[in-house]
């Protein structure tokens, strides 16, 4: 007997963006569906049930820059699936974080720590938390994508069309986003960043990104917002939106995001987590953009979380110690 099929997850339609053209769709969707054998996703294009611009395709056709890619349900039988099922208290804080929604999007102050999909070792993330908790909209999927370790505003759509809009606003630089980071040292003035990324996939397997002269184009701008004794908080707009770009473009100036472990500073980072920090202190604090179904512009704003504003409130405290002194 068959085993009995639960909770069926949705088609999912992806819009290639310019940091993923080139690449060989098996190679695209072993990444994109890392828990899912590699047997199943050659059987799903074989059977045409992956599509690129509604027709078939072979392994390896690489991808084109605005490609849909439609994905289709992956099943899981019951022992997995209640192996998955989310606690109610994770449900409860995807819940909590929604920030705002319409008719056709919705958008969440994202927890630091959890990812924006499942893969990779985690069970669930945010698209499949949404889905649980709004199992009667037909169709939700991720606008764009943050880190692992970022907090802050995460866009997803309600509507297909709506979607391709955004997407193509965000490829068109018509969204303006915003970030609040703490760095190491002191910027001197506002700075603006333009050195090209490439990613690089480790022996490890880990992705790593480099600035390097045949990478992707990249721009990211920092204006200083607070300086304290050695770091400084920063308003960060970024016009392109390359894999890990503001942690990069960061490091490559000699100001390391704080706690982040993959390209920060190992000595300032343990001097962050004696403060009491344990995460990397980047949020994403707004999305600013046209509504494609009502011509308003709509500003999204996402609050630090508690334990930032706490370390922020620790650092500022030091300067009047100091200053006492």
């Amino acid at each position: 007997m068959a085993k009995e099929q639960i909770n069926k997850p949705a088609v999912e339609h992806i819009l290639v963006t310019p940091d993923q053209a080139g690449r060989r769709i098996d190679n695209y969707l072993t990444g994109y569906l890392k828990d899912i054998p590699k047997t199943r996703i050659y059987k799903m294009l074989r059977k045409g049930e992956v599509r690129v611009n509604g027709s078939r395709v072979k392994p390896d056709y690489r991808l084109m820059e605005r490609d849909s890619v439609r994905v289709p349900p992956v099943y899981r039988n019951i022992s997995e699936a209640k192996q998955q099922t989310p606690s109610p208290a994770m449900l409860g804080m995807v819940n909590d974080s929604i920030i705002y929604e319409d008719d056709f999007i919705l958008a969440i102050n994202k927890p630091a720590g959890m990812a924006v999909h499942a893969g990779s070792g985690e069970r669930y993330g945010v698209i499949e938390l949404l889905r649980t908790l709004r199992s009667d909209l037909p169709f939700l999927e991720l606008v764009h994508r943050l880190d692992k370790p970022t907090s802050g505003c995460l866009l997803l759509a309600k509507d297909h069309r709506v979607l391709r809009n955004l997407h193509t606003m965000l490829q068109e630089n018509r969204v303006t986003k915003s970030y609040l980071a703490l760095l190491k040292g002191r910027l001197r003035g506002d700075t603006e960043v333009t050195l090209p990324l490439r990613k690089n996939e480790m022996l490890s397997g880990e992705r790593m990104v480099q600035v390097h002269a045949e990478g992707k184009g990249a721009k990211t701008s920092f204006h200083v917002e607070k300086i304290y004794n050695s770091t400084c908080l920063t308003r960060i707009r970024i016009t392109t939106g390359r894999t890990h770009q503001i942690r990069v473009h960061a490091a490559s100036i000699g100001h390391p995001i704080a706690g982040d472990a993959k390209y920060g500073d190992r000595d300032f980072n343990r001097l962050i987590r004696n403060t009491g920090l344990q995460r990397m202190f980047l949020h994403a604090e707004s999305l600013t953009l046209k509504l494609p179904y009502s011509g308003m512009v709509k500003t999204i704003s996402a609050p630090l979380p508690g334990e930032l504003l706490s370390l922020l409130k620790k650092l500022q405290e030091k300067i009047h110690v100091k200053e006492r002194d």
